[in-house]
């Protein structure tokens, strides 16, 4: 790989070398037996024009795993506040050769115009409701870790499809992979044309979740909405996760969440306590080798 910035552009092979990568890093981490040296001296850029804590903290911390230096860009600081261009700015970060890139924007497609103009790896960390490809692989490895395999797998993906990256490339990974995807959101949050091909489509929650394996709550991404299209109470009502209605999915479903998640609007307090059936925390560590290993394939070229 030169660059990851979309599922869209990963075979399932190249999914696969990845989890398998970062599935050595999750045991390496809890074993101590990886290089905590690998990259020493390298330089990653982190470019976040909005707001994260769980991708910025994470890629930070795997690549600090990895030896490497961290550098977090900060846009409120930056030229761009006097009038530089997006492009100037790119340009002259690029001058200075970090040796990787990561990258949040709020714009369609950022990611894919600043590889076309950096000479090193770089590196989606969210693009508008396009892609957020290191969320779906982190996914993936906490599902496979638990079931043992993704083909097969029946996911529901349940709330804001519309204007939700998380839900499109997990729509892509996962049916990439050979699992059985389902979406379930209210007419108001369904997009007219799914990420993926073979998906289907539910607006009534307790039949979408009819027999899932694996249930993904999606916030409503009220910062992407021109006007609010959903109201809290109704919502919670309609479409909030709850132990009684997990209860249609089958016996062993797990629930997943790239956060952060609302209690009281997705999910339940009951349910999100609930350990067994909620792998939040496993999901959330998942993402520390899933990004050790994206980092450290493109590193290595």
């Amino acid at each position: 790989m030169k660059h990851l910035l979309g599922i869209c552009d990963l075979k399932a092979q190249d999914i696969e070398k990845i989890l398998d990568h970062a599935q050595m890093y999750a045991e390496g981490l809890t074993n101590g037996s990886y290089d905590a040296e690998k990259h020493k001296g390298k330089i990653i850029l982190h470019l976040f024009f909005e707001n994260s804590t769980r991708t910025l903290t994470s890629f930070e911390m795997a690549a600090k795993r990895l030896g490497a230096e961290v550098i977090n860009w900060n846009r409120e600081t930056s030229s761009l506040k006097k009038g530089e261009s997006f492009m100037d700015t790119i340009d002259t970060l690029n001058a200075m050769r970090p040796d990787a890139v990561v990258l949040r924007h709020s714009e369609y497609g950022a990611p894919n115009y600043i590889a076309k103009r950096m000479d090193c790896p770089v590196i989606n960390g969210g693009d508008s409701w396009r892609e957020h490809p290191t969320q779906a692989l982190l996914d993936a490895l906490t599902m496979r870790q638990h079931f043992g395999k993704l083909a097969g797998l029946t996911v529901a993906i349940v709330g804001d499809i519309a204007h939700s990256r998380v839900a499109s490339s997990n729509m892509g990974l996962l049916t990439k992979m050979g699992a059985n995807v389902r979406v379930i959101a209210p007419l108001e949050l369904m997009p007219e044309k799914l990420a993926a091909e073979g998906v289907d489509k539910f607006t009534d929650l307790n039949e979408g979740l009819s027999g899932a394996d694996v249930v993904m709550s999606i916030r409503p991404q009220k910062e992407r909405m021109d006007k609010v299209l959903i109201h809290d109470a109704a919502y919670f009502n309609d479409y909030g996760l709850t132990h009684e209605r997990l209860a249609h999915a089958k016996k062993e479903a797990i629930v997943l969440d790239p956060g952060p998640f609302i209690r009281g609007l997705q999910i339940s307090d009951e349910l999100a306590e609930d350990k067994t059936r909620f792998l939040y925390a496993p999901q959330v560590a998942n993402g520390i080798p899933t990004r050790m290993a994206v980092l450290d394939l493109l590193l290595e070229g």
